[in-house]
């Protein structure tokens, strides 16, 4: 079913070093809980899920209230993503549930302290955030994790996909950094080249699948995916209306493939192509199309 995603303002309790929203929280910390209502009314008109998102949204102190607003305008899922810090607190969690919350977007970004608070830059983040997924696994909610992936993590993604499903995970999704924003500014810090990230993934798909876990990825080109092409999310991500800081609602789902993608010389000759959104336009612009080699049949 369509999905609405409503950011509800861009404060947050992490300064990550790959933040696609920038400088957003300078300009909009949180959006009126009035304007918030009318945006999600927007958002309920074409769609029947809702993803919460920003931002931070539980850096709100009315997010139990904004989710019962969603809840009572007849969303039928309500998803929060979510860095994942304050679900440590068991409270906080229980009054999301209660309220309407239906699945829990946690993003943890490394197996460990030392690399996930380097990456957000706050430290006792980590802890947290574990301490989060815990509590809401233990309490039998779906959880989506969220783990970007970037230079300083490739070498530790196996790591973090076999923690994540010792803590309860549903399914762990590995996102390729998007270079917006502060990931922009810091591209040659943050930015891993698409091949490095080849092996790494192969390996946390053996390990989910010993967790019973589902793993997908996202921006990871179908070319870069050869023998796993079922674990790219694209072709799995439901229609998405975003609602953005100007509060006008945009098509996400034609954007991305359309304008924040790209297909490049190499695209012409994969037999996929059609079925590939292609790499982030700004990787290209930097990187080129070297690394990217056609399939040539469908089955390869």
């Amino acid at each position: 079913m369509p999905r609405a995603d409503v950011k509800i303002g861009f404060a947050c309790n992490n300064r990550c070093v790959f933040c696609a929203q920038g400088h957003k929280r300078e300009g909009c910390a949180q959006v009126p809980f009035d304007e918030l209502v009318r945006r999600m009314r927007q958002g309920r008109e074409t769609s029947d899920e809702l993803v919460l998102t920003g931002g931070e949204p539980t850096a709100r102190r009315d997010i139990v209230k904004v989710v019962a607003a969603a809840k009572a305008m007849g969303f039928r899922e309500i998803q929060l993503q979510t860095n994942g810090r304050m679900l440590a607190y068991d409270r906080l969690v229980d009054e999301l549930i209660r309220a309407g919350a239906t699945e829990f977007s946690p993003a943890l970004h490394g197996p460990t302290a030392e690399i996930h608070d380097a990456l957000t830059r706050a430290v006792g983040s980590y802890e947290q955030t574990v301490a989060g997924i815990r509590n809401v696994a233990a309490r039998g909610m779906p959880i989506v994790t969220n783990s970007v992936v970037v230079r300083a993590n490739v070498p530790h993604l196996v790591a973090l996909v076999d923690l994540l499903g010792s803590l309860g995970v549903t399914q762990s999704q590995l996102a390729f950094v998007h270079p917006v924003g502060t990931a922009f500014e810091m591209f040659d810090e943050v930015v891993p080249r698409l091949t490095d990230v080849v092996e790494p993934i192969a390996r946390c798909a053996e390990v989910a699948a010993r967790r019973g876990m589902r793993l997908v990825t996202e921006a990871v080109p179908l070319c870069f995916l050869r023998g796993m092409q079922e674990l790219a999310v694209e072709q799995h991500i439901p229609h998405t209306t975003v609602i953005d800081l100007d509060g006008v609602p945009f098509d996400y789902s034609q954007w991305r493939p359309v304008e924040g993608k790209s297909h490049g010389p190499p695209c012409e000759a994969c037999a996929v192509a059609r079925a590939c959104e292609g790499p982030w336009r700004e990787y290209v612009d930097k990187f080129g199309w070297d690394e990217f080699k056609p399939i040539v049949t469908e089955n390869a």
